[in-house]
């Protein structure tokens, strides 16, 4: 009787066990070089002929993660391919795809699901999967379990189905995959066991709880709690606005406060492929049971009117100066969705660039994390990133601080510049050629 769990455990202890990561981005990316550096074999398997190449040319695609440490991964073992047969090979299958909303705000589980689809018929006995993607409660139960059993496995005993979701913080320099700890939720108590001797020789503290659906919840709520909570300082600062108070030094004020407040900033609205969209999963899984989210609508409400309202304090800003939207040149600084990274993904920068293009501005930016405006699959702009100097900053009738990026030259920006609205709180002087947005 169980066997197979014993044997698997025992693979992932000695660290014997083939590690095959499926997805290989933002979070795929840095479990391969965790479980590279402690001596497992690793596996990468990713749909994207283009990165599969990359990464096997010992290069990296994303800016925190340097291309030295792909190369090092490549020569102890670690290798990615587009052969999805491969599969067989793996102890363990860690599914780390995306999971976007579609145009109507519903999950959109395709990428899960194809995965699963795609994995399925090469599993065997031994195998433990693992999703990591972000998904509302009920996801592992309703689309994996069914699919992993269909060729005549049964999870908890010959096969192991886990959720375990990732934490990933890219460009916070105090924290990394082995030191954040992970939620682990298993399909059964003999899942949750294997999925525990899989994370454990990777991540410092592993924290079970009681199911798959748990630890889905876990996830949204993490997400929904840092959504909720800038919604609430984005509304905040529109008050403290009209009332002549600056929300940031409020804010700084009040997160002295030892206990029972958590600070967080208000910003040009929320961006990234978490914050901005995993809310919604609850919403729509809510709706199943007859429910209606309110908190979380009314806070993805008020984030999605923040580049509005940093466009309007920008026409006021030229309006003072008796100058149109129209045919003013005006320059974004920082077009990626939080600083110091290169990761566009919901960045609310970009939704400002199109209200005001809109509008008829002459639109620009700078970001020296993003050379080169990328193809989206919402947005084109055909730009490149413009240096900072006196003379070109000067050139332009504004500029819109939209990411904080600590690469930037704050002086320089505050002495060469028209007009500057800042929609971060980098500048606290009252001057009048900076507005507070």
């Amino acid at each position: 009787m169980h066997l197979h769990k014993q044997t698997s455990v025992a693979k992932f202890k000695s660290r014997e066990a083939l590690i095959g990561i499926v997805g290989l981005g933002y979070v795929g990316l840095p479990l391969m070089l965790r479980y590279n550096a402690i001596g497992f074999r690793v596996l990468g398997i990713d749909i994207d002929v283009g990165k599969v190449e990359k990464l096997n040319a010992g290069m990296s695609y994303i800016e925190h993660i340097p291309t030295a440490k792909i190369a090092e991964a490549r020569k102890t073992g670690f290798e990615a391919t587009v052969d999805f047969s491969r599969v067989a090979e793996c102890d363990a299958l860690i599914l780390c795809v995306p999971t976007p909303l579609n145009k109507y705000r519903e999950p959109d589980m395709s990428f899960v699901i194809d995965t699963t689809d795609a994995i399925k018929p090469f599993l065997r006995a031994g195998q433990i999967v693992s999703l990591e993607s972000t998904t509302y409660p009920g996801t592992t139960v309703e689309e994996l379990l069914p699919r992993i059993q269909e060729g005549g496995l049964t999870v908890g005993h010959d096969i192991f189905l886990v959720y375990s979701p990732e934490r990933e913080d890219p460009g916070n320099p105090n924290f990394e995959t082995r030191t954040i700890p992970k939620i682990i939720g298993g399909d059964t108590s003999e899942c949750l066991e294997v999925g525990t001797a899989l994370y454990e020789q990777a991540i410092d503290r592993v924290v079970p709880v009681s199911s798959t659906k748990a630890a889905e919840m876990t996830k949204l709520l993490e997400n929904i709690h840092r959504a909720v909570n800038i919604g609430l300082v984005n509304e905040m600062k529109i008050v403290a606005d009209r009332m002549g108070i600056d929300i940031f030094e409020v804010v700084d004020a009040a997160a002295t406060k030892p206990f029972g407040f958590t600070a967080y900033y208000p910003g040009p609205g929320l961006g990234g492929h978490c914050i901005p969209i995993d809310p919604f999963y609850l919403t729509w899984k809510a709706r199943e049971y007859g429910l209606h989210t309110r908190f979380i609508e009314l806070s993805g409400e008020v984030n999605q009117a923040m580049p509005e309202y940093v466009v309007s304090k920008l026409v006021d800003g030229l309006n003072e100066q008796g100058k149109a939207l129209k045919g003013s040149k005006i320059l974004i600084l920082g077009i990626a969705y939080k600083k110091n990274v290169d990761d566009m993904r919901e960045s609310p920068s970009v939704e400002i660039m199109e209200l005001l293009e809109a509008k008829g501005c002459v639109i620009a930016y700078s970001d020296p994390h993003v050379p080169i405006f990328p193809k989206m699959r919402e947005h084109n702009f055909n730009l490149s990133s413009e240096e900072l100097s006196i003379n070109n900053l000067a050139s332009f009738d504004a500029v819109v601080l939209a990411t904080d990026h600590d690469k930037f030259d704050y002086e320089l920006i505050k002495n060469a510049s028209r007009l500057i609205v800042d929609s971060r709180g980098k500048y606290r002087d009252v001057a009048d050629h900076i507005i507070k947005a």
